[in-house]
């Protein structure tokens, strides 16, 4: 399925390139506004990031992401420095369905898969960034990709699905905000690798071709922000392109 995303800077509509928050681009359109055209063009999920509250999570935005998720009745994944069982309770409290948690669980896995157990595999979607160096190699990025956790993405995985890991959002960072198309071949691999987990792809959708690239790999959801935004195509023509 296709996940349109929107990521949030006090409460603006923002992209930023390559997670560098001195590289923003800012939208003019009302974050509800926008959820309500995506879910009427199909979108049976949403994906959110609360950029704010990622830099500091004690400015995290939960009135207006309250606000924002009661206004949609599609379901919402959201993220953006989760760090406590605290982060995950509130946006869980604020109608949020799952909660996407990124460097966390690169750095503290034990005390991740705990939540898992409690709020159950189903609420909780991993984050995972990763650069894949000269021989193949692919290392889970951490800390807004300013540094290598020195752990690759396998031995992660392998990690959590004694707790029943469910939920997987892969970034290939080379690719994010570039819209020159996904790294299907690494797609391709973790699905087969891991047919138990449901994938999300994230990163360079620029055009439905990309997309379409995308309809044999095994992901089960497809992030496009940054394309929707800039009128690279409508939602409504994802939504077609992925259902052919």
């Amino acid at each position: 399925m296709i996940i349109p995303a929107l990521d949030l800077i006090d409460g603006q509509v923002v992209r930023l390139f390559q997670g560098d928050y001195g590289k923003v681009t800012e939208y003019k359109v009302d974050p509800a506004e926008q959820f309500s055209l995506y879910h009427q063009a199909g979108a049976g999920w949403l994906h959110l990031v609360d950029l704010t509250g990622a830099k500091d999570t004690a400015a995290r935005q939960l009135t207006l992401i309250s606000k924002l998720l009661a206004s949609t009745p599609a379901n919402i994944q959201i993220g953006g420095g989760v760090r406590t069982e605290q982060d995950v309770a509130d946006l869980l409290n604020a109608g949020a369905q799952r909660v996407v948690i990124g460097s966390t669980a690169v750095k503290q896995p034990e005390l991740v898969k705990g939540w898992m157990e409690k709020y159950g595999p189903e609420r909780i979607v991993l984050a995972l960034d990763i650069n894949i160096d000269a021989n193949g190699k692919r290392n889970v990025a951490v800390s807004g990709w300013q540094e290598d956790s020195g752990v690759t993405i396998e031995a992660l995985l392998d990690n959590f699905l004694t707790v029943g890991l469910k939920h997987v959002l892969c970034t290939d960072i080379s690719r994010d905000g570039t819209l020159e198309g996904s790294n299907v071949e690494l797609y391709q691999d973790l699905c087969a690798l891991y047919p138990q987990v449901q994938f999300q792809s994230s990163g360079g959708i620029g055009s439905l071709d990309d997309i379409a690239a995308l309809k044999g790999s095994g992901v089960a959801g497809v992030i496009v922000g940054r394309a929707l935004l800039d009128g690279k195509f409508t939602a409504e023509q994802a939504f077609a392109c992925w259902a052919e």
